[in-house]
């Protein structure tokens, strides 16, 4: 397996990483949202009313 930052062999400490630096530069592109889960942003048919009610 190669590290998915800088191509190198990952490094079992690190997995899928090499080293803690390539780790820490996945963790930053997350954080600032270089990477991104795409999302379906339509609206619900009930409006949001699938939440239960508190009395």
């Amino acid at each position: 397996m190669s590290c998915p930052v800088c191509g190198k062999p990952a490094d079992p400490r690190y997995r899928p990483f090499c080293t803690r630096r390539c780790a820490d530069v996945d963790l930053a592109r997350w954080l600032t949202g270089s990477y991104a889960i795409p999302a379906d942003d339509e609206p619900d048919d009930d409006g949001g009313q699938d939440l239960p009610q508190r009395h």
